[in-house]
């Protein structure tokens, strides 16, 4: 007598598990455009100073607005001071994520000593790692691009 589990087939035959690759620099400018159309300017502030920064989600959501501003103008590089290897990490800002940055803290009315993402929640003072990776990965967005081409689950 045949089991039931032996009849099933695997849930990712035929798939690539892993890791996906990196995003394509159309991706990039594909959810840029879409951010930007739909008018969600922390998250496109969020995205852009990822993709410029390189820097892991726990050390994004930490920055505040000194960080990245002298005086009221968004200035063209940063360092900051990893929280992982405790090294600091100089990077450049683009045109448009000063743009998209100066924007979003005109919106928010931040000051200099405020936290670039703050919290929407009133116990946590910024936004949380988890927050920052759902609109970092804007998987709402990407989807309907295609950033998954390789046949994931």
């Amino acid at each position: 007598m045949d089991s039931p589990k032996s009849s099933r087939e695997p849930w990712n035959k035929g798939k690539l598990i892993g890791p996906e690759g990196p995003l394509k620099v159309k991706d990039i400018w594909a959810i840029r455009v879409r951010l930007q159309m739909q008018g969600r300017t922390r998250e496109l502030a969020l995205f852009d100073l990822g993709i410029d920064s390189k820097l892991r989600g726990c050390d994004l959501v930490k920055l505040r607005v000194r960080d990245v501003c002298h005086g009221d103008r968004v200035s063209s590089r940063a360092i900051v001071l990893q929280q992982k290897t405790q090294r600091p990490v100089q990077f450049e800002i683009t045109p448009s994520t000063r743009d998209a940055l100066d924007a979003w803290i005109k919106t928010a009315a931040l000051g200099a000593e405020d936290y670039l993402f703050p919290s929407r929640l009133h116990a946590s003072e910024h936004l949380g790692t988890r927050d920052s990776m759902r609109s970092r990965g804007a998987s709402r967005v990407t989807r309907p691009i295609g950033s998954c081409q390789r046949g994931c689950g």
